[in-house]
């Protein structure tokens, strides 16, 4: 079976490639196809998957390419994990916002809008190419904003095209294992849009445990949703939050701590992935043991500021070794091999969520088979929850319209109706902002 990954040059490939390393099942990935628009990322990451194959007698083969069409010729599954922009784009997301006092994280706010205006073209063409030169193909998006970037690619690839995330899959496992239970005998009820979602419930021998975690604070306090975001205000609510839900309940004190911080997240990713990068092109370092280092230090600082705000102190040491790799691994097995089983994927809605549309993608838990991802029905969310997620797909919506006509006066729209854009006039500086230091905005007139 073959795999490709676009994004093949970038930081986390060799998660997924060690993910591949161990499964040595009938029907495996026996071929990975890494294409990219950097050649010396692709030469570096190269150089880390072939030592993590080192000693692997049957290590799926990897070849680079950076032809776009190529790469996709032939593909059982594709894997999009693009940065239109790189790092040095989502730099400017962030400090184009903080200047005008807004939020500027790459999914969410008007950080979000701006990669999602560069990312839909791109991965619009992408969905095109797949449809036309490897129409079998199913593609796992990774690409942020990724329950929007799912929604423009399922225009063109319909239900083939599904979005994962692992902030559900450490939030189910970190709530599961604060109530002392097995992670696998336990059913997540979690709804909403990617980086907007809520777990309402936990049951576990048929029993709804979320009640008991919430009523207690020493098991609350265990939890790092707890101490983020607080046992009072999770109580009111009466659900777990996805962390991402802190720049919402908490903007203000994101958006200051942001501004008071020595540099944005995406400028310290730069230069580390830089020095990475850099180091790998010496034959005498060691790739592997160097991209392990740089990844540890990724994994420890991530959403750094909002734990130091909230005081939620360090990351816990189980959720420093990624997730999203074997999600998207259970995925492929699910359809190639006919592994049934169930994950919280970004699909299209069919119903599952009230009062989206049928079209509009959502993340819930779905039933994974052969036949793809099957959203199991979840409910309707309260209504302060209802209000937050339609105002945001109704932001996505509006991207993808911008994207689509290259209409600048649309893609204002979307960051002047986003909840944590606070001005009409905020936007239209946000979108001179932006277009000024994008040259991926230019086509919007």
């Amino acid at each position: 079976m073959r795999l490709t990954i676009l994004g093949g040059g970038g930081f986390r490939v060799p998660l997924v490639y060690g993910a591949l390393l161990g499964d040595h099942a009938e029907g495996r990935v026996t071929r990975v196809v890494l294409h990219d628009t950097d050649d010396g990322r692709l030469r570096a990451i190269t150089r880390v998957l072939a030592e993590q194959a080192a000693g692997v007698p049957d290590a799926p083969g990897v070849t680079a390419t950076t032809d776009l069409d190529e790469a996709l010729r032939g593909a059982d599954f594709v894997f999009s994990a693009i940065r239109v922009g790189g790092l040095e784009g989502r730099a400017h997301d962030e400090r184009v916002a903080l200047a005008e006092g807004v939020l500027g994280q790459e999914t969410v706010g008007a950080g979000g809008i701006a990669y999602g205006l560069r990312t839909v073209p791109v991965a619009v063409d992408i969905a095109r190419r797949v449809a036309r030169l490897a129409p079998d193909a199913w593609v796992v998006n990774f690409t942020n904003p990724a329950g929007l970037v799912t929604e423009a690619m399922s225009r063109h690839l319909g239900d083939r095209v599904i979005g994962i995330c692992d902030s559900p899959v450490g939030l189910g496992r970190r709530i599961v294992r604060a109530l002392g239970a097995d992670p696998g005998e336990a059913w997540i009820d979690y709804a909403g849009l990617n980086h907007l979602g809520w777990v309402r419930s936990v049951r576990i021998d048929g029993r709804d445990e979320l009640p008991r975690l919430l009523a207690d604070p020493a098991l609350l306090g265990s939890l790092e949703e707890g101490r983020l975001f607080g046992a009072d205000w999770l109580r009111s609510l009466g659900a777990i939050p996805n962390e991402y839900l802190h720049y919402y309940y908490f903007h203000r004190e994101a958006v200051r701590s942001s501004r008071r911080a020595e540099r944005t997240r995406g400028a310290f990713l730069l230069d580390q992935q830089a020095r990475f990068y850099a180091g790998t092109r010496d034959p005498g370092v060691p790739a592997l043991e160097l991209w392990n280092r740089t990844r540890a230090e990724r994994e420890a600082t991530y959403m750094a500021e909002n734990r130091e705000t909230a005081g939620a102190g360090d990351r816990e040491e189980e959720d420093l070794s990624g997730g999203y790799e074997k999600v998207a691994l259970a995925l492929m097995r699910a359809v190639a091999r006919d592994e049934r089983t169930t994950l919280i994927l970004n699909v299209r809605n069919r119903g599952a969520l009230p009062p989206l549309d049928a079209e509009a993608v959502v993340e819930v838990p779905c039933r994974v088979d052969a036949d793809g991802a099957h959203p199991v029905p979840a409910g309707p969310l309260p209504d302060h929850a209802t209000g937050l997620v339609c105002a945001v797909k109704a932001v996505e919506r509006e991207v993808l319209a911008a994207a689509e006509s290259g209409s600048r006066a649309t893609a204002l729209k979307a960051f002047a109706l986003h909840p944590l854009v606070d001005s009409v006039n905020v936007a239209r500086r946000l979108v001179d902002g932006y277009t000024a230091v994008h040259p991926g905005l230019a086509y919007l007139t």
